[in-house]
């Protein structure tokens, strides 16, 4: 495949509809969740969080403490679900690890994350040392200067070569593709990172680093789950959808498990 070729594969996919989408979209984030419907929604919720420390003064001692609040959310509520995975900078996967063990999952974020900046030997030095030290997922930037500049085949290779990164011996890592949509300018091109990244392999695609304003809303997840949806219908295979950055409360929360059900 040539950059022509997925080029024109990308650009004929269907246009988004934004009037159509924002109304969509606004229209499902009121609907009414019965008293049982929202605690269960609530439950899942948690069970789907990656609690995630990702600043510059990050130490052992913040990371352990992130550890025992993801072990035990509520921890006067033995019946609140662990959460799904930390996520942490490379250097404190091990610390990680360590502090969960196989209770819950290590995330860690690579390939210069935020910017996604850096030369494909560093990119690909991160994200093999982050999974050699323990992780579980990686969680990877695609680079929007040349996604915005069309150069599309080098997004796609590049993802391609982190997901084979992600496998080191006996080790293996689930591929998160973040698009950082705040930075993308148009649902359109949300759409074709959406299937750039599933035919590249990305086990999951997610909106957003949390550093970059807008991050996760609810039509952009909206385009992303579609684009699974009609992905999986072409192809047979189902990739996850991660929105992330903005959702603050168990409101936010619900209505976002509302749009995956729809």
């Amino acid at each position: 495949m040539d950059n022509s070729t997925l080029t024109g594969l990308l650009h004929g996919l269907p246009g988004v509809d934004q009037v159509g989408l924002e109304g969509r979209a606004a229209t499902l984030a009121t609907r009414s969740i019965k008293k049982d419907s929202k605690i269960w929604a609530i439950d899942t919720a948690i069970s789907m969080v990656d609690l995630t420390t990702l600043e510059g003064m990050d130490t052992d001692g913040k990371v352990r403490a992130l550890c025992a609040k993801a072990l035990h959310p509520d921890p006067t509520d033995p019946t609140c679900p662990a959460v799904a995975a930390v996520c942490v900078y490379g250097d404190l996967v091990a610390t990680t690890r360590a502090c969960v063990g196989d209770r819950v999952h290590v995330a860690a974020v690579a390939t210069a994350f935020p910017s996604g900046r850096a030369s494909m030997d560093v990119k690909l030095m991160d994200t093999k040392q982050a999974v050699a030290d323990g992780a579980d997922e990686i969680d990877m930037v695609i680079d929007r200067g040349a996604f915005l500049s069309g150069r599309y085949l080098e997004v796609f290779e590049e993802i391609v070569a982190v997901k084979e990164a992600c496998t080191q011996g006996e080790r293996s890592a689930h591929l998160k593709v973040i698009f950082e949509t705040g930075e993308l300018q148009t649902y359109d091109n949300v759409r074709r990172a959406s299937w750039l990244a599933m035919m590249a392999g990305g086990h999951f695609i997610k909106t957003s680093t949390g550093k970059v304003q807008p991050a996760a809303t609810l039509p952009v997840t909206m385009i992303m789950l579609e684009a699974v949806r009609d992905y999986r219908l072409a192809t047979g295979q189902m990739v996850g959808v991660k929105p992330a950055g903005g959702i603050r409360t168990a409101k936010d929360a619900i209505k976002y498990l509302v749009m995956v059900n729809e």
